[in-house]
């Protein structure tokens, strides 16, 4: 115990600063960046209309469906 306690509200010295501190600062704004960021692409996601299927590109799977099973059927005759 040679010499005196130092000051409980001392500052640190210069140039050192809570590093933790602003590390865990940065980390939040990150954190709720991202998760802002993810609730916006899923709110766009669920507003995000599809196409209703045509009748022509029906009919155009339809005929290359069966197109497809002639081919199947002529290859087991031969």
């Amino acid at each position: 115990m040679n010499g005196a306690a130092p000051a409980a509200d001392a500052a640190p010295p210069e140039g050192k600063s809570n590093t933790a501190a602003r590390t865990a600062i940065w980390t939040g704004v990150a954190l709720g960046a991202v998760g802002t960021a993810t609730i916006a692409f899923f709110v766009v996601r669920s507003f995000w209309k599809r196409r209703p299927a045509d009748e022509t590109s029906e009919r155009i799977q339809t005929l290359i469906d069966e197109a497809n099973r002639l081919i199947r059927t002529l290859e087991e005759k031969k």
